[in-house]
């Protein structure tokens, strides 16, 4: 991997500029095919802008700033060519084809930053960071992707990997040196450090829920009967009309989704069918639907009719969100009949609206910060772990470890319990990239956009 490629590295549309990129070998050579200094007698220097044309067979393709990097003081530890061309989709994509023609290879996906991994200028937990930091949908995500970036999981990670290596080596001894002594090596130490590794892997492990909601946002589901006011608060929490509102019930008929950020926190919001018996085969799935989304939500916003009593389908949604985490809203305080709620609400957290009059919008947003920033999502100065793959890796290393321990507290041959104890380093080894295969290497490199 280390042939010339080329990928336009800005946004598709209107632009002020845009930019298209190479990395590779011969990538000055073919910088030197297309590019027509304005003043001929400069010299291109390194890290610094040169004004020009782009041409082709000598026909100008767009007027250009170039800036070529020398290596390895670059992204990928290679020759870089920078090109900043005019914005828009045709000049950027011209420029591109010239380039292809004279000896470029188009990139794929993730290949500049998997160079940058290949080449060891950062690690794989970093590579991943990158396209974190890319998909962040808040300043909270964001930080914590900078985090990540900066080298925060690789810290941890080795600091672990160094301690399982230690207790291995202690372990590798008593193997290779029992036979010329009367007894085994007193294996306490070992036990001692190995609880405190797997104390360590636990605190990572947990904090996987935390990183998912602050990486993906709070999966937040509002439901409730037709006509309750649903769609309305998706508007009044988006601030704009997104959901169709209407006094027809059943309007709403498949999942809405959206993404709303609250101080930082992302909120993934699914307004749902509304919950009710009905014989509409198209509404009926809806409904279906609206009952499956509750089980994989973080927090679900029940919304009620305050003007009037509870019927059996009210009571029904009230017990399929008892012990989740949940806030009940009690909609239309504005009418005559509110408050009219004949059901025990203790044990809800309860936010009364008038989502036509904008009231209590604010408390319920207020109140949403509140639950999940009570130690849920608030990631402060820990390490928190956003990746699902560095989540299963290090829950396979507990795993192992667990086994490794009980087996070594058990008295079990030692040459049988260091089985586990390797395995659990080499498993840790696969975040940070020192132990993976090509596969998974790729598919990690596919979810990338080309030019990055």
């Amino acid at each position: 991997m280390d042939d010339c490629i080329a990928a336009i590295s800005s946004a598709t549309g209107e632009a002020g500029i845009g930019i298209v990129r190479m990395t590779g070998d011969g990538c000055f050579d073919v910088l030197d095919k297309v590019f027509r200094k304005i003043n001929a007698n400069s010299e291109i220097e390194n890290r610094k802008m040169t004004y020009g044309h782009i041409v082709d067979n000598e026909t100008m393709v767009d007027e250009v700033l170039v800036c070529y990097m020398k290596a390895p003081h670059t992204y990928t530890r290679e020759d870089v060519v920078e090109i900043y061309t005019h914005g828009g989709v045709v000049a950027v994509r011209k420029v591109l084809e010239v380039l292809l023609k004279n000896g470029s290879r188009l990139a794929e996906p993730g290949e500049f930053t998997k160079r940058a991994f290949l080449n060891g200028r950062i690690d794989l937990s970093q590579a991943e960071a990158i396209i974190d930091m890319i998909k962040a949908k808040t300043d909270k995500a964001y930080s914590v992707s900078m985090k990540q970036l900066e080298g925060s999981v690789n810290k941890s990670i080795k600091e672990i990997r160094d301690m399982l290596l230690d207790m291995l080596a202690r372990v590798e001894y008593s193997i290779n040196f029992t036979e010329d002594m009367q007894d085994e090596l007193d294996n306490t130490p070992v036990l001692i450090e190995g609880k405190e590794v797997l104390d360590k892997l636990k605190k990572l492990s947990d904090s996987a829920n935390r990183g998912r909601i602050i990486r993906d946002g709070i999966n937040t589901t509002i439901i409730g009967k037709p006509n309750v006011g649903k769609s309305s608060l998706l508007n009044a929490l988006l601030k704009e009309n997104r959901a169709i509102v209407t006094d027809i019930p059943g309007t709403t008929r498949d999942v809405i989704e959206e993404y709303i950020d609250l101080n930082g926190i992302s909120l993934k919001i699914n307004d749902t069918a509304g919950i009710r018996d009905t014989d509409d085969v198209v509404e009926k799935i809806g409904v279906e639907k609206s009952v499956s989304f509750i089980s994989d939500s973080d927090l679900i916003i029940a919304i009620f009719d305050s003007s009037r009593n509870f019927d059996e389908e009210d009571k029904k949604i009230l017990d399929l969100i008892k012990d989740k985490k949940s806030i009940v809203i009690l909609n239309k305080i504005d009418l005559e009949k509110a408050d009219n709620v004949d059901v025990n609400l203790n044990d809800y957290e309860v936010i009364r609206t008038s989502i036509k009059e904008n009231k209590g919008i604010e408390d319920l947003e207020k109140k949403i910060i509140d639950m999940f920033n009570e130690g849920y999502i608030e990631a402060n100065n820990d390490n928190v772990i956003t990746n699902i793959r560095h989540r299963d890796i290090i829950n396979k290393a507990i795993e192992s470890l667990e086994s490794s321990l009980r087996d070594m507290d058990a008295g079990v041959p030692i040459d049988c319990f260091e089985v586990d104890l390797r395995n659990s380093w080499e498993i840790l080894g696969e975040i940070t990239g020192e132990t993976i295969d090509d596969d998974v290497l790729n598919k990690i490199f596919s979810d990338f956009c080309i030019g990055k």
